[in-house]
């Protein structure tokens, strides 16, 4: 049984049109609902950490994203300028074109390199994979390969592709993380049906734009 949903959202919000004032409404609301994080652009971190001083949401925001083929420095650079203005959690995306290579060699030594300024920080790692797009066997070698790393969680999207979580997609990389590793379901969660199909999947975060849809859902409320 799920208990407290709102535990389990990072409340989102990675539009090229975020303005200040919607960081500021976002930060409000994750602090009244109990939200675990929220998740923003790289420029509102500081303004996001002032706001949610003295509360337990923790402040995420995003690398490499939503494309994820900068290159490795580029990466470096960008969780170096997040830690500085006091991210918490960094959402990465995996170089998704290494995936489609299968140059699987060129994954590791990126998520050697940037766990390194990560756990030197204390900060927490969500590496995102866009499972929308991948095939089933390039999800279970992703599986495979981030299984070998202390990594906190693998997410399934950046909700800019096509197609974004999905119960299959949990499933199968519950069935092949360690326990250790939490998966962050993200990417058209749009109501509290499917917010609660993908927990049930294995999912231990939930990405989510539409988190006060959810809660209002949850209570009954139009």
């Amino acid at each position: 049984m799920i208990k407290n949903i709102a535990s389990y959202i990072d409340h989102t919000l990675l539009k090229q049109t975020t303005t200040l004032s919607d960081v500021d409404r976002l930060c409000v609301e994750a602090s009244m609902e109990g939200f675990a994080a929220v998740c923003i652009p790289p420029r509102y971190v500081s303004n996001a950490k002032k706001l949610l001083d003295g509360s337990n949401v923790m402040v995420a925001t995003v690398i490499g994203f939503p494309l994820g083929y900068n290159v490795t420095d580029v990466k470096l650079r960008e969780i170096d300028d997040a830690i500085k203005m006091g991210a918490d959690e960094l959402d990465m995306v995996q170089d998704l074109c290494a995936v489609k290579n299968g140059d699987w060699h060129i994954l590791e030594r990126e998520i050697v390199e940037c766990l390194k300024p990560i756990h030197q920080a204390g900060k927490v790692i969500k590496v995102i994979l866009e499972s929308g797009i991948l095939t089933d066997a390039e999800l279970l070698r992703c599986c495979q390969l981030y299984a070998n790393y202390d990594i906190d969680f693998l997410k399934t999207s950046t909700g800019f592709a096509d197609r974004g979580a999905s119960v299959e997609a949990v499933t199968m990389m519950r069935a092949n993380l360690p326990k250790k590793i939490g998966i962050k379901a993200s990417g058209g969660i749009r109501s509290l049906k499917f917010a609660k199909e993908l927990i049930n999947a294995g999912a231990t975060r939930l990405g989510c734009s539409e988190s006060i849809k959810i809660i209002k859902e949850l209570r009954g409320k139009k």
